[in-house]
């Protein structure tokens, strides 16, 4: 475990303690969990200065980078962000344990009686870019699910994230449950990430979260199955019949509040019928709070506003920067996100019940929304505590990724003497 040369064995012994971890947890009370839980989230605050040095030391390694605004802020840790974990553990903690939940069941004429039941997924490796909090949010949901969790965080993050994985092994201790329950690689080496993506006989799952390229390079070279998390490129339907005072107050929001999140708003599609109006003043209050509006030829009409070009259709932008286009009808809209989005998260603004309803029926991203920011996608906002990420693929597990969504089941089927005819 020592041997930080030789990356193979290092990770071959980290999944072999994983998978031990694994068969204990899967039968691990409800009550041991909660308690380690709690026990992490006391010991994230009791540590609270310890991690915010380290974090330090993460900010200047990500400086020294030349790491964007955006990005930097996805890494900065201080102590309103600390307290965030906390509450994040903590609500997971207080969350109904899933394994074991009955799903459902059934009686056969035959005489069996069958149930559906919740059980643990095994080892998830979750791989992961820049932000801390992530090392928090991973375990914690992993370990609520019964599952073990191996973390392998960006470079970036590697003190913090070592110091907030030391806090969830405290809780485990104090709540005996194997160490190994939760472990995290020791190094920043690359070669570490395509170990992990070849351990098919001790990890189960591989959830990536981070950008284009690393979601690209899991999907391409992972022979182990992927829960993929594809890049945010979030986009916000001004319809005819939006409100002026919701639309500017969610976009504004939607766009400015956080750009370095996978829920930020990244494309504008705004109704002719109302570019003269609410186009105007969203546009103008973007611009004013420092957004870089890059439009169409009709949105160019506007101070200020940049000149689009293609590349700009389907940008992840994590920063100050949205793309503007008129659009003539709502079905316009819906082919441009078809065409230019990623099945993440979309919304529409509008007081017709009716192009609200189309607008969910024709799209089918893992997050629809209407009337509001989305900055709302996110496992915590739904009530999940965290999420391990938010998948946008159709297998499993879709949209914020939550403790009973790291669960799969089995059937337990019950006779009595039955025999088959």
């Amino acid at each position: 475990m020592k041997d930080m040369e030789n990356i193979p064995a290092l990770m071959a012994d980290i999944g072999a303690r994983a998978k031990a971890a694994a068969a204990d947890l899967a039968f691990a009370s409800a009550e041991r969990k909660h308690a380690a839980l709690i026990g992490a989230a006391e010991a994230v605050w009791t540590r609270r200065t310890e991690i915010i040095g380290a974090n330090a030391k993460d900010m200047d390694f990500g400086r020294e980078k030349g790491l964007s605004d955006a990005m930097m802020d996805r890494l900065m840790l201080d102590e309103d962000r600390i307290r965030g974990i906390v509450d994040g553990l903590r609500t997971i903690a207080e969350q109904k344990d899933p394994v074991g939940e009955v799903i459902t069941e059934w009686d056969m004429a035959s005489g069996l009686h069958i149930k559906r039941v919740r059980t643990p997924l095994g080892v998830i490796g979750v791989i992961y870019e820049s932000r801390p909090n992530v090392t928090a949010d991973a375990g914690a949901l992993c370990l609520k699910a019964g599952n073990a969790v191996i973390l392998r965080g960006g470079s970036e993050s590697f003190h913090s994230s070592g110091v907030i994985h030391a806090c969830l092994q405290d809780g485990l201790r104090a709540a005996n449950l194997p160490e190994d329950a939760i472990q995290r690689v020791p190094t920043r080496d690359r070669e570490a990430v395509g170990e992990m993506l070849r351990m098919t006989e001790t990890i189960d799952v591989i959830v990536p979260r981070g950008g284009k390229g690393l979601v690209g390079l899991v999907q391409r070279e992972a022979r182990v199955p992927v829960f993929a998390h594809l890049e945010g490129i979030v986009h916000i339907y001004v319809d005819a019949a939006a409100d002026p005072e919701k639309a500017l107050k969610v976009i504004l929001n939607a766009k400015t509040r956080r750009t370095g999140i996978c829920g930020s708003a990244e494309c504008l599609l705004i109704h002719r019928d109302v570019v003269d109006t609410i186009g105007q003043g969203v546009i103008r209050a973007l611009i004013d709070k420092g957004v870089e509006v890059r439009g169409d030829s009709t949105l160019m009409a506007m101070e200020g506003v940049v000149e689009a070009t293609e590349a700009d259709w389907g940008h992840e932008y994590l920063d100050m920067k949205i793309a503007a286009k008129t659009v003539d009808t709502i079905e316009e809209a819906l082919e441009h996100i078809r065409h230019y989005g990623s099945q993440h998260t979309d919304c529409i603004l509008t007081e017709d019940d009716a192009a609200a309803e189309l607008f969910f029926t024709r799209l089918d991203s893992a997050i629809l929304m209407r009337n509001a920011s989305t900055q709302f996608a996110d496992g915590g906002e739904f009530g999940m505590g965290a999420e391990i990420g938010i998948a946008t693929g159709k297998m499993h597990a879709r949209g914020p990724v939550g403790a009973e969504q790291l669960t799969s089941f089995k059937y337990l089927v019950e006779g009595d003497g039955t025999v088959r005819a």
